[in-house]
């Protein structure tokens, strides 16, 4: 066994004993399972909403753009959903918690009625299945890399990890794993960020090195790589987040208000950092200091010095003895896969609370105990698991792009969500439902659209202008109703 694979599955050794000491307590009821309990704390709590963002996409989504842009612009993604994650402290977290909700969806349920909760749920359900495949894509790429197997067995062998990790102990284990994950993956990652710009001679070298291979002079501010996609990232960092299940719910499961709301603040400082570590280790790999081009061909460089696959950049580099020692290769492996499974888990875990309280609970069986709610859950997590086996090997595209089709879609539940906390008067509930339906087809058909180089427009954008768009014509329609008809008049809720 080499010293990679040893350190990594020791690691993960006790993070699986962790859970498992979780799961008597996780079994107790539905909400044990699914929001611990109602009882964490402000730093598990903060924590656990950190890990979601820090994860496949901070890590191999990050480096991998910084790789093939040149530039430090990716470290957009954690800054703006850091400064995303402030917002929602001084927002809606308090709103969220106060309302003992489960989903997102619940809460637009609390505010328009259970139509609403049925059509959103439906969208953030699309939204999630593809964050849950591009997140199995980036635990695969480090285990190719790891044991330099073929993607399809990489992807088997990430699922089967991910549908234990996820299957044991619920949000209990996600909480307790994930301030160990945090420790590790910050440890790892500064430590291979520490070795790397000392090796490539400082960042100034680096700098050097970079407009070299053609990055602009100014490949260190966040902008150089273009104004339409920094902001395309800012947007949909700080929208994405209002309505992001996976990133809310640990805020569902704090102790009370205010500790959701100081936790999603406390947050932001432990993600704000962490992408540009990433995003550098980015820019040191394509230096190609490091890679041998003797010996066996590498999964990331051939013969000819040509990049095959960007998104093995970062894992590559930390099993190659040039740049980093295996025993700190290994450790920086643990902190990557402790940064995908820290998301992987949350995002999955969302997919299944979505699907068990919005879909089975809410419109399928509406009686079913906690027992059978659990049950349910356990079940759609090895389900989900399946489901995202084909779409994460099939799947094609840059990380980070295809993520955030699932930001954009979430976008729309954040300004319908703003929207119904704070101006409840401008909206109505055919205003949701335009929304949700129509902004989520808008951004499939730019998909589409992009993809026959027929428009070249970022999802967020899409999104953002299609929800605002189809709320308008949903109020119009909505407003010229008799009131008797108005489905918030049928289905009230206590103001909030």
């Amino acid at each position: 066994m080499n010293t990679y694979l040893l350190i990594v599955v020791a690691y993960f050794v006790l993070i699986t004993l962790i859970s498992l000491l979780t799961k008597k307590v996780a079994s107790r009821s539905a909400a044990d399972y699914l929001v611990a309990g109602r009882n964490l704390g402000i730093v598990a709590c903060a924590v656990v909403v950190a890990s979601e963002w820090l994860g496949g996409m901070s890590t191999i989504g990050v480096s991998e753009k910084a790789f093939t842009s040149g530039t430090l612009q990716p470290i957009l993604y954690n800054i703006s959903t850091a400064v995303g994650m402030i917002i929602i402290g001084f927002t809606v977290a308090r709103h969220y918690r106060e309302n003992n909700v489960h989903t997102v969806s619940e809460m637009l349920e609390n505010l328009f009625g259970k139509r609403a909760r049925a059509i959103s749920a439906i969208a953030f359900l699309f939204a999630y299945i593809i964050l849950a495949f591009v997140q199995l894509q980036t635990a695969s790429s480090v285990i190719s890399a790891m044991f330099g197997t073929p993607w399809l067995q990489s992807v088997i062998i990430s699922s089967v990890v991910i549908t234990i990790y996820t299957y044991i102990g619920g949000m209990h284990a996600l909480a307790i794993t994930g301030i160990i994950h945090v420790l590790v993956m910050f440890f790892g990652i500064g430590l291979a960020t520490f070795l790397g710009v000392h090796e490539v001679g400082g960042l100034g070298a680096l700098k050097d090195a970079m407009i070299a291979q053609g990055s602009p002079t100014n490949l260190y501010n966040p902008f150089s790589g273009g104004l339409s996609y920094a902001w395309s990232l800012i947007l949909g960092g700080v929208l994405g987040g209002m309505a992001g299940q996976a990133s809310i719910q640990p805020i569902f499961a704090a102790r009370n208000a205010s500790i959701a709301r100081k936790s999603a603040v406390l947050s932001a400082f432990i993600i704000a950092p962490f992408g540009i570590l990433v995003a550098i280790l980015g820019l040191v790999a394509k230096t190609g200091n490091f890679f041998s081009l003797q010996g066996p061909a590498s999964p990331l460089w051939d013969p000819a010095h040509q990049v095959i696959n960007p998104k093995m950049v970062l894992p590559t580099l930390m099993v190659t003895p040039e740049f980093i020692h295996p025993v700190l290769g290994g450790i920086a492996l643990a902190g990557i896969l402790a940064a995908i499974l820290s998301t992987v888990g949350p995002v999955n875990f969302a997919v299944v609370t979505i699907a068990t309280k919005d879909i089975y609970h809410g419109l399928i069986n509406k009686t079913a105990p906690d027992q059978k709610l659990i049950s349910t859950a356990r079940k759609l997590v090895i389900l989900v698991n399946l489901f995202t086996i084909p779409l994460a090997y099939y799947g094609s595209g840059a990380i980070l792009d295809t993520a955030y089709i699932s930001y954009g879609i979430r976008a729309i539940g954040a300004i319908v969500i703003v929207m119904g906390i704070y101006s409840r008067g401008w909206i109505t509930i055919e205003g949701v439902r335009l929304a949700f339906i129509g902004g989520t087809l808008a951004v499939f058909a730019n998909i589409i659209l992009r993809r026959f180089e027929i428009l070249n427009i970022e999802d967020t954008y899409v999104a953002i202008a299609a929800a605002v768009l189809f709320i308008i014509i949903g109020n119009f329609i909505g407003k010229s109703k008799p009131k008797n008809l108005n489905s918030r008049s049928e289905d009230p809720k206590t103001e909030l």
